[in-house]
């Protein structure tokens, strides 16, 4: 019998388990992961020069998830990362961004932290982004990189091993078991082995990530654990040149900037950028491709790459935000057969696809090398689309140059954490011995606030 299941290798549910044992604990731990050990997770992509629809995929599933693969950036301001500040109060949330990544240092995170300093050009970038019609928000970033974020969670994967923590790798849960005292286990399968089994537990821990957020949906629905639906976010991978983007990218590495566009007054913003970093591909179930950025530390491409998402709010009768989703992203991959499409932006103002030979002969040579030349307006919404073109406009205005004729957009860019766990300050929802955290829960948005809701989850747990 095991005193916590945790279901997801993912920062959430790996913080748990850290905090757990660095806090004395002798809870006996499982953690359950579809994917892999970090030690033998590997794209195929780098020696085959395309995706290879791997089931699991490699880059979005395994130990430390999917973020940590990608760009592996430490967000550390409360203002970034979601809405856990609003459930255990901004001044706590800070307090324990600051504590959780004194553990990432332990563990070998670089000590420098990109974006501090340099106040009068940052003044100068914010007078612009105001004069835009956008916000710039103040966020240091600890960069791990692509590559060394790997011997990072490597270490901590290590580390829980010798404390003792079980992991079962290659195993995807199916269903969670309740009575009525609560939840008391869960049902996984060996991948490719059509049998499951029945693992018992005192607390369920859900951390399954961003790419387990549509499994977790239809959890809750089936038994009625109470949620709700938040915005979803659909957008597109933008790719410009590092000359366009250096005083960002010196000044402040990463510019978070958010804006309110006309006519519809969606939330727009960047998020995850890369400068000299690389477009990549990442499959999530039924092989649905989407969009990412990845930056390492050592390796740099003439590029700089961020995403421009854009958030919708749905109100009755309609429930499936993810859903909708995964609908923009199908019809993308039906016009790329499979693959990511990329258009300039100058021919999406002028109302036409984009050629493959016209990228050949751009400034800007696009990353992903097996992205198919298209039409990204063919299949994306309308209100988004429109959402995207003014967002662009006016990043032009702090960016000169921005918005040119040759600047790439990767579609399709799409963020599953739309279901919303309802839950209280102490992550306690309306079924007994059941927690959901993370990016799958709706509550965290990236690495730093997806580890630090696991932080909390553990003192809670050891509070019980």
């Amino acid at each position: 019998m095991n005193d916590v299941i945790i279901v997801g290798a993912g920062p959430a549910g790996i913080f748990t388990a850290l905090e757990l044992i660095r806090k004395g604990s002798k809870k006996k731990i499982l953690i359950v992961e579809k994917g892999h050990p970090i030690e033998t997770r590997s794209c195929p992509k780098a020696k085959l020069g395309h995706c290879a629809n791997c089931n699991p995929c490699a880059i979005t599933t395994g130990f430390s998830g999917a973020g940590a693969f990608s760009d592996g950036k430490l967000s550390l301001s409360h203002e970034v990362g979601g809405e856990l500040p609003e459930l255990i109060g901004e001044d706590n949330a800070q307090s324990l961004i600051d504590y959780t990544d004194s553990i990432y240092l332990e563990f070998g995170a670089d000590k420098h932290i990109e974006g501090l300093g340099n106040e009068s050009e940052v003044k100068e970038i914010r007078k612009r982004a105001i004069e835009a019609g956008l916000k710039l928000v103040d966020c240091p970033i600890r960069h791990l990189g692509t590559e060394k974020a790997r011997d990072l969670y490597l270490a901590i994967e290590n580390y829980l091993k010798e404390h003792g923590v079980e992991m079962l790798f290659g195993y995807e849960c199916n269903d969670i078991v309740l009575d009525q005292n609560g939840c008391k286990g869960v049902r996984v399968h060996k991948l490719n082995d059509k049998e499951e089994e029945t693992i018992y537990g005192n607390d369920i821990v859900i951390a399954s990530g961003r790419r387990g957020a549509d499994w977790l949906e239809r959890i809750c629905s089936k038994y009625d654990i109470a949620h709700g639906p938040g915005p979803v976010d659909i957008g597109v991978r933008v790719e410009v040149r590092n000359e366009v983007m250096e005083e960002l990218n010196k000044v402040l590495y990463e510019a978070k900037l958010i804006g309110y566009p006309g006519p519809f007054k969606d939330r727009v913003r960047t998020f995850c950028q890369n400068p000299g970093g690389f477009v990549a591909q990442e499959n999530y179930d039924n092989n649905l491709a989407v969009v990412n950025g990845h930056s390492y530390k050592d390796k740099k491409s003439a590029n700089t790459n961020l995403s421009i998402l854009c958030s919708h709010n749905f109100n009755e009768p309609f429930h499936e935000p993810i859903l909708y989703a995964q609908r923009v992203g199908e019809l993308t991959n039906m016009l790329g057969a499979g693959h990511i499409l990329v258009q300039r932006f100058g021919d999406i103002l002028d109302g036409k696809r984009t050629w493959q030979k016209e990228l050949l002969r751009s400034n800007v040579k696009p990353t992903l090398i097996d992205a198919v030349a298209g039409d990204i307006t063919a299949a994306m919404p309308y209100r988004t689309m429109t959402d995207i073109i003014a967002f662009i406009k006016a990043m032009d205005n702090v960016v000169p140059g921005f918005a040119s004729n040759e600047t790439l957009l990767y579609s399709p860019e799409l963020k599953f954490y739309s279901n919303k766990i309802k839950m209280d300050e102490h992550l306690v929802t309306n079924i007994s011995h059941l927690y959901c955290l993370g990016d799958s829960s709706g509550w965290t948005r990236g690495l730093m606030m997806a580890s630090v809701m696991g932080v909390v989850m553990a003192r809670e747990l050891l509070a019980r």
